[in-house]
């Protein structure tokens, strides 16, 4: 079968409040800048930010963008999860910024724990734990 797709390369965000999510996304997520640029014909950001070797968010801001239609039910992407190593230590960092989880959940097909979390605009996020061998 041929493989077509072989990674993410990014996911792109739409923030209502440009500072406040990067803000966010690089100093709490810890996500590395990579670019950043103001196009003023559209008066709007993009800001390019290293998730991993591979992987980058886009975090645009535009005038006046639509509200999220719901939670994560909604139709469309549910939401966006990242991988840690350790899921204790990754709530206690958000906690010490304000940023608050749900209770642990295990997930009943893979036995991994994970929780899910909000972005500055209330984007469903999750924290799956993946532990090392």
């Amino acid at each position: 079968m041929f493989k077509l797709i072989h990674s993410i390369h990014h996911v792109a965000i739409i923030a209502s409040d440009y500072a406040k999510s990067k803000h966010f996304y690089n100093q709490i997520l810890g996500f590395e800048i990579i670019n950043e640029a103001y196009r003023e014909h559209r008066l709007s950001y993009k800001l390019d930010l290293r998730v991993d070797d591979v992987t980058q968010i886009e975090l645009f801001s535009f005038p006046n963008p639509p509200k999220r239609p719901s939670t994560p039910e909604a139709c469309g992407l549910r939401h966006l999860a990242f991988r840690v190593l350790d899921l204790n230590l990754a709530i206690e960092h958000l906690a010490l910024h304000n940023v608050e989880c749900e209770p642990i959940r295990v997930d009943e097909f893979t036995d991994k724990r994970f929780t899910f979390f909000q972005d500055p605009d209330g984007l469903p996020l999750e924290l799956y734990e993946i532990l090392e061998n």
